[in-house]
């Protein structure tokens, strides 16, 4: 029995982020070159997005590409970038017809011209669609999230169109790349670490973490399915005492 049949499909976690960790070790584990792992775990995104959209969910974060990964050796920069538009090329007319839409979050000029053209292709043909929300953190970190953040409230405050007694949680969230996006209820890590790595961390203040040891590539419907199964066995407070 598939656990898909256990999962209560009136207590879903409305938005999941996910690391996608454990692609490199993956393809090195199976005799491959790095870039094999990565082209793998684009399988994998397409069928959680499929499980997503059956189950209902309605947001889906995937961390796609870190401010950090920039400075990793250009050939794999390059390779990452071009598998990028292959992907989107591929996936668009897919996405489209199973009612999602794609968005992105992060530092998104940093990207090639080509890259950002696909993207922003994809994106416009997208819009409409009121499914499944695919977002794809690109060039993006909590760090440079917030440090944009600060520089925008403090240049509000400057201007005076900001009293400073006025900054408060909700001002800031506002000035994220997730204004308009709900914090995520699950975050889930493949790949065997046990750490966020610079990922939604003001978002995540209250999501409940699920980490695997399984990696990015193998990583399938039943392993989502698991990870909401076990997220809605745990009680969430909030801060708040139950009872």
């Amino acid at each position: 029995m598939s656990l898909k049949e256990t999962i209560d499909l009136t207590r879903l976690p409305a938005h999941i982020a996910v690391i996608m960790d454990g692609n490199g070790r993956w393809a090195r584990e199976n005799g491959m070159e790095r870039f094999m792992g990565h082209r793998e775990g684009v399988i994998s995104v397409r069928k959680i997005v499929e499980a997503g959209v059956q189950l209902g969910i309605k947001y889906l974060t995937v961390y796609t590409f870190s401010t950090e990964n920039w400075n990793r050796p250009q050939a794999e920069v390059d390779a990452l970038m071009a598998l990028m538009v292959t992907a989107v090329r591929r996936e668009t007319k897919d996405l489209a017809a199973n009612n999602v839409r794609l968005r992105t979050i992060g530092d998104i000029d940093r990207l090639p011209p080509l890259t950002r053209r696909e993207l922003d292709a994809s994106i416009d043909e997208t819009k409409n669609n009121t499914g499944l929300n695919l977002i794809l953190a690109l060039s993006y970190s909590s760090r440079w999230e917030l440090t944009e953040a600060v520089k925008k409230i403090a240049q509000k405050v400057k201007d005076g169109v900001l009293p400073l007694a006025q900054i408060d949680e909700q001002v800031i969230s506002n000035h994220l790349t997730t204004k308009d996006i709900p914090d995520p209820d699950l975050l889930i890590r493949t790949g065997g670490e046990y750490r966020i790595s610079n990922y939604l961390l003001w978002q995540s203040a209250y999501a409940e973490f699920y980490f695997t040891d399984t990696y990015w590539p193998d990583f399938r419907e039943e392993n989502l399915y698991a990870a909401i199964v076990d997220y809605q066995k745990r009680e969430r407070r909030f801060g708040k005492i139950n009872g």
